[in-house]
């Protein structure tokens, strides 16, 4: 049997054709197939030190194709190594491909230790590479408004069904995250898809910091997979007051969610979920006495 598969041109740099052999029961036959592409990113950074310009190299990650300006400038701001739109002069595709270069305007102020790490993400870790525990933590800056917004316990039920539904990377590949802002209303505004969690939430993110909305203080995410230590990071870090999740929560993500006071919410069904952090901004629940 020829054991090669076949990668074909696809409509969209996000999805890779492929043939495969598919066993049903005791037979096994070429079909074709979707997969979610996995490619490096390098995001460059340009900005002023000692009175000279300096382009430098941030951070390689493992990401989907798509939106990579969005992923580089997310990154960078929740990362805390950029602070507001106006910081940016341009962003920009660079070299033969997946090079993205985020120029800053002549003054702006870069925190050279962050930047001197060098981070190294992969696409199934937000952390890897940091050289110290201390390095992990990132001043959130504005972080969520206390008691802002109230959110129906019916909405929350529905984000999952509503996320589901306009997953179309995911409908194609079933091997892509997703990470979706809604209103408290539970409105769908935005959505990105990302072979890597953490990219897709910079990814969301990235795209409403150029468009001047961050932070998000009125803000719900959804995620599609487990809440991690860096999700509520990066979350708090955009002033998103309200992260939920399909899967659980890590114990570190609970902690950092309890202490900036975000409302974190996990196991999001049809019919029911957890509240790890923030019980007061989820309305149209009896606590218990």
């Amino acid at each position: 049997m020829n054991e090669s598969i076949d990668f074909r041109k696809s409509d969209t740099p996000a999805v890779a054709a492929v043939s495969v052999w598919r066993a049903e029961g005791d037979r096994c036959i070429l079909c074709p197939d979707e997969l979610a592409v996995e490619e490096p990113l390098e995001i460059r950074l340009a900005f002023d030190r000692d009175g000279r310009r300096v382009r430098q190299g941030v951070s390689v990650t493992m990401r989907t194709p798509g939106h990579d300006r969005e992923l580089a400038v997310g990154f960078l701001f929740t990362e805390g190594i950029i602070r507001a739109p106006e910081e940016v002069a341009g962003v920009e595709d660079w070299g033969p491909g997946n090079v993205v270069r985020v120029e800053l305007r002549p003054g702006v102020d870069v925190n050279v230790d962050r930047l001197e790490r060098h981070f190294y993400t992969t696409s199934s870790c937000g952390v890897c590479g940091k050289s110290s525990l201390e390095a992990i933590r990132v001043d959130s800056g504005v972080g969520p408004i206390s008691g802002q917004p109230m959110v129906e316990a019916a909405t929350i039920r529905v984000l999952s069904a509503r996320l589901r539904a306009s997953q179309g990377g995911f409908d194609r590949t079933g091997g892509l995250h997703a990470s979706a802002l809604f209103d408290a209303s539970g409105r769908l505004i935005d959505l990105r898809e990302d072979v890597g969690r953490h990219n897709a939430l910079d990814k969301l993110i990235g795209a409403a910091f150029l468009a001047g909305k961050v932070p998000l203080h009125d803000a719900v995410v959804l995620v599609s997979g487990r809440t991690s230590f860096e999700l509520v990071q990066k979350a708090a870090v955009a002033g998103i007051p309200v992260l939920a999740a399909v899967g659980a929560p890590s114990s570190l993500a609970v902690e950092l969610a309890r202490e900036v006071g975000m409302t974190l919410v996990g196991f999001v069904r049809d019919d029911r979920f957890n509240i790890y952090a923030g019980f007061e901004r989820i309305a149209g629940l009896e606590a218990p006495a």
